[in-house]
């Protein structure tokens, strides 16, 4: 637990709070889905995806749509090249027959695609429940009946099944209706994976008690349990506790129920800007919980709230017994530089030091480095110790001050800054520009999101801020914003110099069934179709190219205004029939291989990717009756090359040609000697 050293009250927040695993995995594939989305593409998530109502409300900011099962179909059916369409399927799951529905609506359009963000503890319910399914078992599920999660869980068990609220139905229901005489069934039971701990240890008590031959599956998630041990502990240690989640919430209102059971003085926030402070008001100890569903910067902003009002409590104590006020700004002179701090000399009786952390954020600023003895530094004051002698000084918080509208104004004209990323902490990196902190999320680095964020830690990269808190000055950032400005521009002036032949290298991105997506750079794609990828006739794309090589293609034709691009790889120069004509003519003995036998004659490859035929009458001096009793399919042979059909790209080969061709040579052999006897008995002329 991270605990607040301010006197009055302490601030305790709970170390488990905020999105758990499954929720910060939908919302990681979200935000990944929203940074690749395509131009025109349509990004849905099928209900909530988690259930907090201020996170999906800047979701439906950022056009994220949320639809409802009837929408599914009329979307697989509009979503095109154009227009594609991504749904993600919440953290919670669905049904197993929407789940089908959407499958069978991806096998039918490509354009229409599915993120399955189901959590990984309710996918393995759905799993106990579907290999469980059977006419000898009864399904017991406790939990709430209506939660997508439940709804789920239970189509996907086929038989006897049944939902119970707590353990008191379950135990009323098994008691007095004839539930509770099943004595030929093999009960099985699990639990909502936010289900109160307490509920499902007596649920498994009356189970057990009642059925010898039960089986009891343990699905609570591991991080609810760990939750709510943890929020029943904390509520015991303080008079005030803050539960932070959304009202549909689950998980949150069983972390209210077992806070609200321990200490009196709980209130339940959907965000930050809910909470009032003044519920506490005699408080020593605040705890501070968070449902799984719950943004991190909300608990946070909490958090900061609550501090800021220790920290307001001990500025007025000190402002009581200092000659140097709080909250002014000096101006001193070094006196000693260390790497941890600066001594400076205010001119009143108490000595001025700024330590390493209030100078800047930039984790490889060197003190040593940057300032040296009788530099005069500006500092705001935090805080003063007469009987110490000394005064903890700020020169962030005086730089941070005066750059602050620098960002504000920055953030409400949309302008594009540039800085050095100063660290990559948890979700994200840090920028600092003018002394204030800009926080870059993961998902706006334009890192992929199984990258390494610390690739960027010490380049200089443009950015713009796109959210401003006043409240504690916090800003976030986007680089992936501006690389999208970028790409865009790129593309803009890719359409305006792109012409048919236009040669360009790019990245195989996709296949599918009739061709290759290729990434031409820029964010614009093109299409080689199955036909452009080879002179044979291929059924795979995947026999000639795979995603991720590197190839060279030409411009066959392209629409500017629907951003469609045909492309062509195969070329003349790699022709198999060009090929061909450069090495063989008429009268040239080649030799091939039989790739294929028919009645009429048999099939030789010449070169790759040309076949010549050898008609049955061709294939030896003998009469035979079919190709078969002088070839065999891969045998190689020699063979003439009597004619060649340029306009249909046709080949004949001759075997008996050649045959003849040595029968001939043969017979003027024999017949030479002959003819050289006779010229040496002829009688010679005198």
């Amino acid at each position: 637990m991270m605990e607040n050293t301010a006197k009055k009250p302490s601030v305790i927040l709970a170390e488990h709070a905020g999105f758990c695993f499954g929720v910060q995995r939908a919302t990681d594939r979200l935000e990944e889905a929203l940074a690749n989305a395509l131009p025109g593409e349509t990004v849905c998530t099928l209900g909530q995806l988690i259930h907090n109502e201020g996170y999906n409300e800047r979701l439906k900011k950022q056009g994220v749509r949320m639809i409802t099962e009837a929408e599914i179909s009329e979307l697989a059916k509009k979503a095109s090249a154009d227009h594609p369409v991504t749904i993600l399927i919440r953290a919670h799951g669905c049904s197993r027959e929407i789940q089908e529905s959407l499958d069978q609506c991806v096998a039918r359009n490509p354009f229409f695609r599915v993120l399955d963000c189901t959590c990984p503890y309710v996918k393995k319910i759905h799993k106990i429940a579907k290999e469980n399914s059977s006419s000898e078992n009864v399904f017991f599920l406790i939990g709430a009946a209506n939660h997508p999660e439940v709804v789920g869980i239970m189509s996907y068990f086929e038989g006897e099944k049944y939902v119970f609220s707590s353990d008191e139905e379950l135990f009323e229901t098994l008691k007095n209706t004839p539930l509770g005489k099943i004595t030929k069934k093999t009960p099985l039971m699990a639990a909502q994976t936010t289900l109160n701990l307490v509920n499902w240890e007596k649920s498994q008590q009356i189970i057990k008690n009642l059925y010898t031959n039960a089986v009891i599956f343990d699905t609570i998630c591991s991080v609810t349990e760990q939750r709510q041990n943890e929020a029943s502990s904390l509520s015991a240690l303080c008079d005030g506790m803050i539960v932070i989640g959304g009202r549909e919430s689950s998980n949150t209102a069983k972390l209210y129920q077992i806070c609200k059971a321990n200490c009196e003085k709980t209130i339940w926030i959907t965000e930050a800007a809910a909470l009032d402070t003044g519920a506490f008001e005699g408080a020593q100890k605040i705890g501070i919980v968070a449902g799984a569903s719950t943004p991190r910067k909300e608990i946070e902003e909490v958090y900061q709230t609550m501090s800021e009002m220790n920290e307001n409590f001990e500025q007025m104590l000190e402002e009581q017994c200092s000659t140097l006020n709080t909250g002014d700004v000096v101006i001193g002179t070094v006196t000693q530089v260390t790497d941890n701090e600066l001594q400076l000399d205010l001119g009143t009786s108490v000595t001025g030091y700024i330590k390493a952390d209030q100078i800047s954020d930039d984790p490889a600023l060197k003190l040593t480095e940057t300032f040296k003895k009788g530099d005069k530094v500006e500092a705001f004051v935090i805080r003063v110790s007469d009987v110490e002698g000394v005064a903890e000084l700020s020169k962030k918080r005086v730089d941070a001050d005066r750059n602050w509208q620098n960002i504000v104004a920055a953030c409400e004209e949309k302008t594009i800054l540039e800085g050095r990323v100063a660290e990559a902490v948890r979700g994200g990196v840090v920028i600092f520009v003018d002394a204030n902190r800009v926080f870059v999320p993961a998902s706006q680095t334009g890192v992929p999101k199984e990258g390494d964020l610390n690739e960027l830690v010490g380049t200089t990269v443009k950015f713009r801020v796109i959210e401003i808190k006043p409240q504690g000055k916090k800003a976030i950032g986007s680089i992936r914003q501006v690389l999208r400005e970028e790409k865009r521009a790129q593309a803009n002036e890719f359409w305006s110099s792109i012409e048919v032949g236009k040669t360009y290298e790019g990245t195989v991105r996709s296949l599918t069934s009739y061709g290759a997506f290729v990434d031409l750079g820029c964010g614009v794609d093109g299409m080689v179709h199955v036909s452009e990828l080879s002179w044979k006739r291929i059924s795979d794309p995947s026999k000639v190219v795979s995603v991720g090589d590197k190839i060279n293609v030409f411009v066959k034709s392209f629409d500017p205004e629907k951003k469609r691009i045909s492309l062509g790889y195969k070329t003349e120069a790699d022709n198999p029939w060009n090929i061909f004509k450069a090495r063989y003519a008429v009268g040239d003995v080649a030799t091939v291989k039989i790739v294929n036998l028919q009645p009429f004659g048999a099939f030789a490859e010449i070169v790759d990717g040309v076949d010549g035929l050898i008609h049955i009458s061709r294939i030896s001096t003998k009469r035979i009756g079919n190709p078969g009793e002088v070839l065999e399919v891969g045998q190689s042979v020699d063979a003439k090359i009597v004619d060649i059909d340029d306009e249909n790209h046709k080949v004949s080969l001759s075997i008996r040609a050649l045959m003849e061709d040595e029968e001939t040579e043969e017979q003027a052999t024999e017949e030479a000697p002959v003819e050289e006897t006779a010229a040496e008995e002829a009688p010679a002329e005198e």
